[in-house]
């Protein structure tokens, strides 16, 4: 699943080519009809992410909320499009504010693509917890629910309602840069470690924004072939189950924690 950088990233895009603009929207696939007939010839009046989800604020007042779930994918190219290939959900054509150039988005396998009204876009917000890519985000609001917690900081971290955004990459990679067992529970984690915790997510998303890649393993500890499949990103201990850490040579452990694959080095990770 796309973690937040992807949505952040996709934010950025979409305000840049579509905002300011008329944008017409279709569901070639048929799915997204009776929405995409509501914001069809609408303005974009901004593009925005919250966590994992997508918000395409239209000046009707309207929203369209996109989750990309496992499958969720993005297809960009300048217009005219070609003939829809495959299931596609939505299909967004529009100029912008400057009208210099035509752009197209087909949006394919979704596992949310609906029409919002303001009350409930408010709704699903307040769902979410403190997003380290967004400037208005109150990472004191997640450091309440993690010190009053029994769950695992693992756990904790995964939950969208604590801290949106994080997928299991960036869980695995930032309790390993700081040491920390992801089977510590939230409440014995201290103020300064999530404080610690906090602003090494926000720089390590930042990068994610900018270079549309994950990455984590700082220059001095990226030695060595690759440790599996080229496109993947280079980890600390993220599906490397069984080989060395990198920094120690204790065998990364693995185990499944509330559906969720867990990586770990039980030794620069000490329970």
């Amino acid at each position: 699943m796309p973690e937040g950088h992807t949505l952040h990233r996709l934010a950025k895009l979409h305000q840049q080519r579509f905002a300011g603009g008329v944008v017409r929207v279709s569901s070639p696939q048929g799915r997204f009809a009776d929405g995409a007939a509501l914001v069809d010839g609408a303005t974009l009046t901004k593009a925005e992410a919250w966590g994992k989800h997508l918000l395409h604020h239209y000046d009707s007042g309207l929203t369209v909320h996109v989750h990309l779930g496992l499958y969720g994918t993005f297809t960009e190219s300048p217009a005219p499009l070609s003939d829809p290939v495959g299931q596609v959900r939505m299909r967004m054509i529009g100029a912008g504010k400057s009208a210099a150039t035509l752009y197209g988005t087909d949006l394919r396998g979704p596992t949310a693509c609906e029409v919002l009204h303001a009350p409930e876009v408010d709704a699903l917000t307040a769902r979410l917890g403190p997003d380290p890519l967004r400037r208005d985000a109150d990472p004191e609001r997640a450091s309440q629910r993690i010190r009053r917690s029994n769950r695992s900081i693992a756990a904790l971290l995964m939950d969208q309602s604590v801290v949106a955004g994080v997928g299991n990459v960036y869980r695995a990679e930032v309790l390993f840069r700081h040491g920390i067992s992801p089977q510590r529970p939230g409440r014995a984690v201290t103020a300064a470690e999530w404080d610690a915790l906090w602003a090494d997510l926000v720089a390590l998303m930042k990068v994610g924004v900018r270079k549309g890649a994950i990455v984590v393993v700082r220059p001095e500890h990226d030695r060595g072939a690759p440790s599996y499949a080229v496109g993947k990103p280079r980890t600390y201990v993220y599906r490397r189950a069984g080989e060395p850490c990198r920094i120690c040579g204790t065998t990364v452990a693995h185990a499944v924690l509330e559906g969720r694959n867990l990586f770990w080095c039980p030794t620069c990770q000490p329970a």
